[in-house]
């Protein structure tokens, strides 16, 4: 896992939030060169956006696999999550000091492989690890935290990968679905625009 401290993770929300703003007020994209050469390095990045006070989630976009340098993914992701997740209206003027960012970096995905099927709800370790569902014709993925936040056993989590894959939440005991996982650096605000904490996969549970 990349090695970032707590000073990278205030730059990579700064750079979100400020990529968020500048496309809310002019529609531009924020163009950004960054001197930390572990910026440049290409690694799988999500921006998550939560309502505030309530938590609510109101926007998660991101790419699994390190597919461009790790600031144009906290750029590509910070846009897509405020304005393009389908599941949400566009992030709104008004809602910029009313939002906390987010910001997860990602291990690259590694395939789990087991003999029995049963045996992944003993390889999948809530809090530690995000989990990937892919077949051949679709994909589903859900960040280390979301089992923590929502108290769910590996169990669930694995079946809640499933449906988020746009399939029947058993699909991971069939042989043809291939379960990844990874972890995550996760950096977030604690409130609107405020102070901002690091945690591990790790550290999560």
């Amino acid at each position: 896992m990349k090695s970032l401290g707590l000073e990278q993770g205030k730059k990579l929300i700064k750079l979100a939030r400020k990529t968020i703003e500048l496309a809310a007020l002019t529609g531009q994209k924020l163009i950004d060169n960054p001197q930390d050469p572990i910026f440049l390095e290409d690694s799988g990045a999500f921006v998550t956006l939560h309502s505030y006070p309530s938590k609510e989630l109101r926007g998660c976009i991101g790419f699994p696999e390190p597919v461009m340098p790790l600031y144009k993914a906290v750029i590509e992701a910070a846009i897509n999550a405020a304005f393009n997740d389908p599941r949400f209206p566009s992030l709104t003027i008004k809602e910029l000091d009313k939002v906390i960012v987010e910001v997860s970096v990602l291990t690259s995905p590694e395939k789990i492989i087991v003999k029995n099927r049963e045996e992944l709800k003993e390889k999948v370790k809530v809090g530690k690890h995000g989990l990937i569902m892919r077949n051949s014709y679709s994909s589903g993925l859900l960040l280390p935290q979301v089992p923590v936040e929502l108290k769910w056993n590996s169990e669930e989590f694995l079946e809640n990968t499933c449906e988020k894959a746009g399939r029947e939440k058993d699909c991971w005991k069939k042989q043809e679905t291939e379960v990844y996982s990874f972890e995550a650096i996760v950096f977030s605000e604690k409130e609107p625009k405020g102070e901002i904490e690091k945690k591990t996969s790790s550290s999560l549970g």
